[in-house]
């Protein structure tokens, strides 16, 4: 496989996606990573990690790659294509140092892909709005660092980090969880446990088509959930910063 070719008047993004077929959250999600970077869903191609892991002609045909979440799977799932995705990840993306951006369910790949810990904890899940707070790498990363030590963001998460692998630098944690954003040193990789992708309004109709999975909990009450929802602005500008950076790095 060879590393995506830059292409920064108009960049071409390949968003990898775990999502089961007909699941409506699977276009909902190009649709968000396409507002929060500002670039028409056309410029955001589909990938389905269930079938294969992205082959050299869909790499050569992209320039950023995202990962997104993931409905109905877990990277601690000991599945086929988990494996297959996680090979990748270390063997290509890492490897290559290609330029990726990827949040909850990506971010945990890429943890679990390093050799790190990850661990499922319903007692400890996120799901609405949460505060994070920038560690000390954070608050002089490249990208993090311009944003306030402390800001709101979107999750939906039962899964967390408990380790990160070498390599890979914590840039921001919650109350709840200790990493909640990495960077692989080095690169223009970087992965967050919080949504960027996602608004206010897009965690609430998220939250209402996976309302059953979070039943038993920590965050499995509708109302509490739908309550904590509030603006995460500083969180969203991540996306468009992140391309913009990677795309004059590369």
């Amino acid at each position: 496989m060879t590393s995506p070719k830059p292409n920064p008047a108009s960049p071409r993004f390949l968003l990898l996606q775990a999502r089961n077929p007909g699941d409506p959250m699977a276009q909902h999600e190009v649709d968000c990573f396409a507002a929060a970077l500002g670039v028409p869903s056309e410029r955001v191609n589909r990938w389905d990690l269930l079938h294969d892991v992205p082959d050299s002609r869909a790499l050569e045909q992209t320039d950023l790659i995202l990962v997104g979440g993931s409905g109905d799977y877990s990277v601690l799932d000991d599945e086929p294509y988990i494996h297959r995705f996680l090979d990748f990840l270390a063997d290509v993306v890492v490897a290559r140092s290609i330029p990726t951006f990827a949040s909850c369910f990506g971010f945990q790949a890429l943890v679990a892909s390093g050799g790190g810990s990850m661990v499922r904890d319903p007692d400890r899940a996120e799901v609405g709005t949460f505060t994070i707070h920038l560690t000390a790498d954070g608050q002089r990363d490249l990208l993090l660092g311009d944003l306030s030590r402390s800001f709101k963001a979107q999750l939906g998460h039962k899964d967390r980090a408990e380790r990160l692998p070498a390599g890979m630098t914590n840039l921001a944690r919650s109350e709840r969880a200790s990493c909640q954003a990495l960077r692989v040193d080095g690169t223009q990789i970087v992965a967050t446990q919080f949504h960027p992708e996602l608004t206010r309004a897009d965690n609430a109709f998220r939250y209402k088509q996976y309302q059953a999975s979070y039943a038993s909990s920590a965050a499995g009450d509708v109302d509490e959930v739908l309550a904590t929802l509030e603006e995460s602005p500083e969180a969203t500008a991540l996306l468009p910063r992140w391309a913009a950076q990677a795309l004059a790095d590369v």
